[in-house]
């Protein structure tokens, strides 16, 4: 690394665990129309890319199923693997979004990660399917 390099992300860090293999999802049949469920993980961890340094964190997912329900023993075991990923929360509240969906097909669902605080700062990172639109 070059001098003055010392602090720069990579384009391997911004992509780091986005392809790790997890756990899959598994779903049962859903049996009622038009309800929402909320999932709350309070016991969310992973490592940072680029300090290794452990990150903790509540994972909140609200969603509103239609022919599949995500089966919480196979949610607790993906969840649970991310305490060996690289990866930065951003990725990971875009991933797990991109895999209940993926898993599950709702009719819409919201991923909110709640981290804590680390040199006096905390993110709440949410993301959303279908995305929001916004503005022109």
């Amino acid at each position: 690394m070059k001098r003055g390099q010392e602090g720069r992300y990579t384009k391997r860090h911004a992509e780091s665990g986005l392809a790790a293999p997890l756990p899959l999802l598994e779903t049962w049949p859903n049996q009622f129309p038009g309800y929402e469920i909320t999932i709350e993980i309070p016991e969310y961890t992973a490592i940072c890319p680029k300090t290794q340094l452990p990150d903790f964190g509540t994972i909140t997912i609200r969603y509103m199923p239609q022919k599949a329900c995500v089966e919480l023993k196979s949610l607790k075991l993906y969840i649970h693997a991310y305490r060996n990923v690289g990866i930065f929360y951003e990725n990971a509240v875009n991933r797990i979004l991109q895999d209940f969906v993926k898993a599950c097909r709702p009719e819409w669902a919201i991923v909110t990660g709640t981290f804590t605080a680390r040199g006096g700062l905390s993110s709440t990172i949410r993301a959303q399917y279908p995305q929001e639109r916004r503005g022109s």
